[in-house]
């Protein structure tokens, strides 16, 4: 299953990311929120959530705490435009953390791994 929550406060982003990551073959849903996101969570199965860490008035650091105690099966990966968050200890919690970039190879990459990675264990 490759199906790929995208959370991010941006439509341009989600567009971007939506097109980048379908074209990849991947199924894609995107949440501007974290009760949209919320809602889809408990729809759908997720491989990767891509999580944007500065949403308008809420933290996406609170989902990912959330997304860590209850779905141990699902990878995180923070996306963000400041890279000031790495040395913040609760996005260590995520599997991943990419800087926001026009170059979507990284991201592409990131989640390859990560679904490799799952399918191994």
């Amino acid at each position: 299953m490759n199906r790929i929550l995208i959370v991010d406060d941006e439509a341009s982003i989600r567009l971007l990311y939506s097109q980048e990551l379908t074209d990849e073959g991947y199924t894609v849903d995107a949440a501007g929120t974290i009760a949209a996101a919320l809602a889809l969570l408990k729809e759908n199965t997720y491989a990767v959530v891509l999580l944007d860490i500065k949403l308008k008035n809420e933290s996406g650091l609170d989902l990912l705490q959330s997304l860590v105690r209850e779905r141990h099966d699902m990878a995180v990966i923070l996306s963000t435009a400041f890279s000031c968050y790495k040395d913040d200890f609760s996005a260590w919690l995520a599997d991943s953390y990419v800087v926001k970039s026009s170059d979507m190879q990284e991201l592409k990459d990131e989640i390859k791994r990560l679904i490799e990675k799952k399918r191994a264990r």
